[in-house]
């Protein structure tokens, strides 16, 4: 464990049930700074992350935040020292308005101008504020998941599949904006394109059946010869 790090995963052992995902996972995660979580389907990304942010319980090994263990806590305590999450699916309310959902997020937040930060984030937003969120482009609803998790004004942001569903005009906006996110907060992304992922992050690391396979920096990730092996489906 480093006083450098935000988070700090050690020999984590995950699952479901008597079903064992995870093996052994370590992980670093700087106070500033992306780092990407790549593997081919069912190699156990969401699962760490969700183990992360504590809706599944831990095997073994332990979850660190600030230097404080916080694998015994619930997600909703998790949240409140500093983490946000935005799941795969199910991230928006989807019969609630672009202001609703944003109102919801923002009520833990005691500052006044958190709403309006975040629309200079994703400006879209601000022109559907009272569009229902079911209704909105996959990207739209993209952005309102992030600006949402924002809200609470995380330290670190955990993102599972940002771009999945999304148009790839609307890929390089978000894309943009997580960049920018990631010189001020610790930034976690799972992301399938390869080229998105190492843009948005300094460090990655690639699962290969519940296990670490390569860790590195994203330049050395992106030039390990292994790399197309762990992703090929």
């Amino acid at each position: 464990m480093s006083d450098d790090n935000y988070l700090d995963v050690r020999d984590l052992d995950a699952g479901y049930g008597r079903s064992q995902v995870l093996f052994g996972v370590n992980l670093s995660v700087p106070w500033r700074g992306g780092v990407a979580i790549l593997g081919r389907n069912g190699a156990g990304k969401t699962t760490l992350m969700k183990a992360i942010i504590g809706e599944l319980p831990v095997l073994g090994g332990s979850v660190s935040l600030d230097s404080r263990s916080v694998g015994a806590l619930p997600t909703e305590q998790r949240v409140r020292l500093g983490m946000g999450y935005v799941p795969q699916e199910h991230s928006v309310f989807g019969r609630l308005s672009v202001r609703e959902n944003l109102a919801v997020g923002a009520l833990t937040n005691r500052d006044g101008g958190a709403v309006d930060r975040v629309l200079e984030t994703f400006p879209k937003l601000g022109q559907r504020m009272d569009q229902v969120a079911g209704t909105l482009s996959g990207g739209e609803r993209k952005m309102l998941a992030i600006a949402r998790a924002l809200l609470s004004d995380p330290r670190l942001l955990l993102l599972d599949e940002p771009t999945e569903g999304v148009w790839i005009g609307v890929i390089e906006e978000i894309t943009e904006r997580l960049i920018l996110l990631a010189r001020e907060i610790a930034v976690v992304i799972v992301e399938q394109h390869l080229d998105l992922a190492l843009r948005v992050a300094d460090r990655a690391l690639v699962l290969d059946r519940g296990r670490v396979a390569i860790t590195g920096s994203a330049q050395q990730v992106r030039d390990d010869p292994r790399l197309l092996q762990y992703l090929a489906p």
